[in-house]
């Protein structure tokens, strides 16, 4: 019955084709982005951990930019305030995408990703807190857990053989949006100490403006949309916001409306030209300064016995995958939502280890939380160690659901009478 298939929706199920090209170019250019961020990562912790380490201090250290304007920053605070701006822009707008004609439009199908999502950044933030209070140490840290790194979870992906579902990769996709909206909400609310109310209504006022020239004028054009962003950017920077939320902000103005009858939506056609800027350039170096952790005995000792540290790792590495898949659990018990016919319950259990990676925004919520630099080195060093436990554990599983579906690829193919048909569909 045609009501009866739109109560129950298949989430993931077989995607309308516009999307499931949007789905494939998005995983193949982060793919790539994962890559480049396990590299710069290596890259990091080498320089960080060699006799160049005075080096690379002195660079991240390194300040320019105009202090007449407050904009006179380390390369560090750069990459961090100004880079990862570009990465919550893509953000922005494939949340703006996903919610205007994607699979969140959808109750239904929205009902297990965004609980999933939801209950993979509570329970994190939980395991975080009792582990850190039960030992002495502080709530300081419970938002640093909560992310999951994309691009790194999908770089560590692309290490696996490629018989794993489809479903199985945009599920993890499309986990991230939520949790991305999910970062960028506790980046706002939470680690913003004093509010410039003039700079920040100017941001406002430029958002407005920006909204006009792109949605109601229809304006096109680089050259008007980048100074304005810069403008954004910058009186965002001084309103006390951190300035990423300018970047995830644009991002959400984005028109979604296609232009014209067969026309492109001019989010999607935006966030293609501004993606491989955010994977392939933004995120790196944003790693690059921000994973340099001096890993010592004492360093690593820290992460084992210091509270903070420990609830880090252990809400990425268990809280993660505990969140995660007992939301994905009660979203197909108590909602109408079912997972694809594709995807197993150990489907999911991979993706949520997976989803442990917490990395490029974990490190940068890091940095917020603990201004003291001891501090955020131990923390930093908790992000690597968690983030590496959370992808071991996901590669094993995935290895073996991998090795699964091969071993069935080649079962349905297999043509021992090789007269081009597979022996399966000729069997009685």
């Amino acid at each position: 019955m045609p009501g009866h298939n739109r109560r129950n929706r298949t989430f993931l199920g077989r995607l309308p084709l516009p999307e499931r090209t949007f789905v494939a170019d998005a995983l193949r250019t982060e793919t790539v982005g994962g890559m480049v961020l396990l590299a710069a990562a290596a890259v990091a912790l080498v320089w960080a951990n060699t006799p160049l380490s005075v080096a690379y201090e002195s660079v991240r250290e390194f300040h320019f930019g105009i202090g007449a304007l407050g904009l006179d920053l380390s390369v560090a605070h750069w990459t961090a305030d100004g880079l990862l701006a570009i990465f919550f822009f893509v953000a922005g707008a494939e949340l703006k995408r996903e919610l205007v004609v994607g699979e969140l439009r959808h109750p239904g199908t929205a009902a297990l990703p965004v609980i999933a999502a939801v209950c993979g950044m509570v329970v994190p933030a939980l395991v975080y807190g009792l582990v850190a209070t039960s030992m002495g140490g502080t709530w300081n840290g419970w938002a640093v857990p909560m992310a999951t790194d994309i691009a790194f979870a999908l770089g560590v992906l692309a290490v696996i053989d490629t018989h794993l579902p489809s479903a199985l990769r945009a599920f993890l996709l499309t986990l991230a949006v939520v949790d991305d909206l999910g970062a960028i909400v506790v980046i706002a609310l939470f680690y913003t100490s004093t509010i410039n109310f003039p700079a920040l209504i100017g941001a406002v006022l430029g958002l407005g403006l920006f909204f006009h020239l792109h949605d109601q004028r229809r304006v096109h054009g680089w050259y008007w949309y980048l100074p304005l962003a810069l403008v954004i950017w910058g009186l965002m920077y001084n309103s006390g916001v951190h300035a990423t939320v300018a970047g995830v902000a644009m991002g959400l103005l984005l028109r979604v409306a296609k232009d014209g009858e067969r026309g492109r939506r001019p989010a999607e056609q935006i966030e293609h030209l501004v993606r491989p800027v955010s994977a392939g350039v933004a995120v790196p170096l944003f790693t690059l300064f921000a994973a340099g952790v001096s890993v010592t005995g004492d360093t690593l000792g820290a992460v084992v016995s210091e509270p903070e540290p420990l609830g880090v790792a252990l809400g990425l590495a268990a809280g993660k995958v505990l969140g995660i898949f007992a939301g994905s659990y009660l979203a197909v018990r108590f909602t109408r939502a079912r997972l694809s016919p594709d995807l197993a319950w150990a489907d999911v259990l991979a993706v949520a280890m997976l989803a442990g990676i917490g990395f490029t925004v974990s490190l940068l919520i890091g940095e917020l939380a603990y201004p003291d630099p001891a501090d955020r080195e131990q923390i930093k060093a908790a992000v690597l160690l968690g983030s590496l436990t959370s992808a071991l554990l996901a590669c094993l599983l995935l290895r073996l659901r991998n090795n699964k579906y091969r071993r069935l690829y080649e079962e349905e193919n297999l043509d021992v009478n090789a007269d081009g048909i597979p022996d399966i569909y000729q069997q009685r």
